[in-house]
């Protein structure tokens, strides 16, 4: 298996591949998705890219020496910790930097994965924090959530933070689609029941509202980056980056936090199992 192999996370995938290729590969990830995403096959299958010795345009070649290791999961300088009862505690953090502190075995990085990273206590992810601010030397650290409200903001603020989506989901392209209509829309400031309009079934169905919030906030992120994005390396959708510069141009930075937040807040609404179709109308009204 490969990255060019996982299903679901297209673009998640094609960004991680480019920061492979072009040797921009961050020190901090979080992958955040429900039980049904494969987060761990996306964080193994991206170590694997990484440690890779051919780098066939940014992915594994699944045949080298570390891709073998890999696969049999004995790569030295691979390390994985997870909860230990219900949560991560401060212990296994403190020894996950001894081994940090330690030179690579195999090669010149060291690949973490933390499983389970939204069950570390306060403590746990305070002596985390240090290592994110100053990591070793090319180490490249992944953390796993199903709930990043569970982690200081300091810790997100450090991690490269994507999404990931279940195979099992609604078809990625259509919940896509929805939300580029939906924001355009929004930034138009188009009536209530134009907006309300716009939402179709998904408002009656949880899965997809998930899905949907999660594709509009990567709208409004791409709106706030284009601009600045020259390379197109940042972007979830570069193909859409001249609708993108024109929609990032109407609207000021206070009002892209405001949807930002609106979007959060109705993420949260559905974490607490509030109507479906509630918390989007409510958010419609704060956009």
């Amino acid at each position: 298996m490969a990255l060019r192999n996982i299903a679901g996370n297209e673009r998640i995938v094609e960004r991680l591949a480019e920061s492979v290729r072009t040797g921009t590969v961050s020190h901090a990830y979080l992958f955040e998705g429900d039980s049904h995403a494969d987060k761990f096959a996306v964080a193994k299958e991206f170590a694997k890219a990484v440690l890779c010795e051919e780098n066939l345009r940014g992915d594994a070649c699944d045949q080298c020496v570390n891709c073998r290791k890999m696969d049999h999961g004995n790569y030295e300088d691979f390390i994985e910790i997870g909860a230990d009862g219900s949560s991560i505690k401060d212990e296994a953090i403190l020894a996950l930097q001894g081994e940090l502190a330690k030179k690579p075995y195999a090669g010149s990085r060291h690949i973490v994965v933390i499983r389970d990273a939204d069950t570390m206590t306060l403590r746990a992810q305070n002596r985390l924090l240090k290592t994110l601010e100053e990591p070793a030397l090319g180490t490249v650290i992944m953390l796993l959530s199903e709930n990043t409200e569970n982690l200081v903001s300091t810790i997100l603020s450090r991690c490269i933070v994507f999404r990931l989506h279940g195979q099992d989901s609604v078809a990625a392209e259509e919940v896509r689609e929805r939300a580029r209509l939906f924001a355009e829309l929004a930034v138009e400031r188009a009536p209530f029941y134009r907006m309300s309009a716009a939402l179709g079934d998904i408002a009656q169905k949880r899965e997809e509202a998930g899905a949907f919030l999660d594709s509009l906030e990567r709208r409004f992120r791409d709106m706030a980056l284009c601009a600045y994005d020259k390379r197109e390396t940042l972007l979830y959708e570069p193909e859409d980056r001249t609708a993108l510069k024109e929609q990032g141009r109407m609207l000021t930075p206070a009002r892209l936090a405001a949807a930002v937040s609106a979007i959060e807040e109705a993420r949260r609404d559905l974490a607490r199992n509030i109507n479906t179709g509630y918390a989007l109308k409510n958010m419609i009204l704060k956009l």
